[in-house]
């Protein structure tokens, strides 16, 4: 028993010492922060009266502007100070905030966290001689004129990056305004699947402001071209091509960074070439292993005799001809049409390794004599053709079973 109660008179006189020494600290901290408050109203006794904050402080009086490009420039005066030691009775803040409404309701008035009696006026600012000039690359040209696209090309050695940024399009013909545009960009002849972009709007200038970035080496980009091909997406998810931009980087790099302008490359464009053109419809089937060529017509062609013209279609892997196929001889004229339809037997594996090769003929009349030579075409990959001819090749491996026409200028054979 004695034991116990010497426990309990420990125990209580331990809590007893615990609760005296919180109710110590309790009484040092109030006394402290009271300390503390004494010295913030005396600062506050000498600062000005600025309540609480809201915005920034902005004159908003038309009346004081002279001119549309010149803004006023006005200077509040010196703030009066307030002494917040002295409580105020009621009747003195009713009377302060009936004041401040009706200052608000002044024309003068201003939107903001400080409270000043009147404004002085010290000049304008002419808002003119710090307007930035608008850039003259990115204005799109008056309308009537050709499709345009507007890009940006740029390299980064460092990362070895090629950023390409896409801005708008100026000029899209009237069918295509209420359509949505959207744009196919490869790097040839490594990138065959293409990145599309979407533009953010309709009309004659869609916006795009997209941005992509292709990892290659420095060593492959005077090797590689830049495409971009604008479709025109209308009813039930039907495709239009409007034209495309074959931009080579060899040598295009100069002024990295710098807006570009280039004209789409369409197909309603009538204008012949000097050995005349070629029409070229192109299929691959994958699954068959087969491809289909259609040679539709011919415009504006040099004739050289009235005997006639073919076209002869062979299909090459490296430098051996595997087979040839020449349709039957048109009626001699400048636009013929052939509508030769053909097909060869090609590998998946031999798409970049193989190239036909269209020959436009004109029958000799002496049999043992070879055919006059009109002009030649190539389409192929990368080792056999360029631009066009090798957008085309890119686009029927890219969607295969689907057919992809498009015009070519002849070239004399080499």
């Amino acid at each position: 028993m004695a034991d116990q109660a010497l426990l309990v008179a420990v125990g209580l006189s331990v809590g007893l010492l615990l609760l005296l020494g919180l109710m110590v600290y309790y009484l040092w901290r109030r006394k402290k922060k009271k300390k503390g408050r004494s010295q913030y109203e005396e600062l506050l006794s000498i600062a000005p009266s600025v309540p609480a904050c809201t915005a920034p402080v902005i004159l908003v009086s038309k009346e004081s502007w002279t001119r549309l490009s010149e803004i006023p420039f006005t200077l509040p005066p010196r703030f009066t100070s307030q002494n917040h030691a002295d409580p105020k009775n009621e009747e003195e803040k009713e009377d302060e905030e009936e004041e401040m409404k009706m200052k608000a309701q002044r024309p003068l008035a201003h939107r903001g966290s400080l409270s000043v009696r009147m404004w002085y006026p010290v000049g304008t600012v002419l808002a003119g001689l710090y307007s930035s000039p608008p850039l003259n690359e990115v204005v799109a040209p008056p309308p009537g004129m050709a499709t345009r696209l507007c890009f940006s090309v740029e390299y980064r050695h460092s990362s070895e990056r090629l950023m390409v940024s896409l801005l708008r399009l100026a000029n899209l013909p009237p069918r295509f305004h209420g359509n949505v545009t959207l744009v196919e960009i490869r790097l040839l002849p490594d990138d065959r699947r293409p990145r599309q972009a979407k533009a953010r709007g309709t009309g004659p200038d869609p916006e795009f402001n997209d941005c992509f970035v292709f990892q290659v080496s420095g060593v492959y980009v005077p090797q590689s071209t830049l495409s971009v091909c604008v479709l025109s997406v209308g009813q039930y998810g039907k495709r239009h091509a409007v034209g495309r931009v074959l931009f080579p980087l060899e040598g295009e790099l100069a002024g990295a960074g710098r807006v570009l302008w280039r004209d789409l490359e369409t197909e309603d464009d009538t204008q012949c070439s000097e050995l005349g053109d070629v029409q070229i419809s192109l299929s691959y089937s994958p699954s068959l292993q087969r491809l289909s060529v259609v040679v539709p017509r011919a415009r504006g062609l040099q004739l050289l005799t009235d005997a006639g013209v073919c076209v002869q279609v062979s299909l090459q892997i490296h430098t051996q001809v595997v087979k040839m196929k020449r349709s039957c001889v048109a009626n001699s004229e400048n636009d013929p049409c052939f509508d030769h339809r053909t097909t060869f037997k090609l590998r998946s594996q031999h798409l970049d390794e193989a190239c036909l090769r269209f020959e436009l003929q004109q029958p000799n009349p002496v049999r043992s004599e070879p055919p006059a030579l009109l002009g030649v075409l190539v389409l192929g990959p990368f080792m056999y053709a360029k631009g066009p001819q090798l957008q085309h090749w890119m686009d029927m491996v890219n969607t295969p079973q689907e057919p992809v026409q498009l015009w070519h200028r002849l070239r004399r054979a080499t």
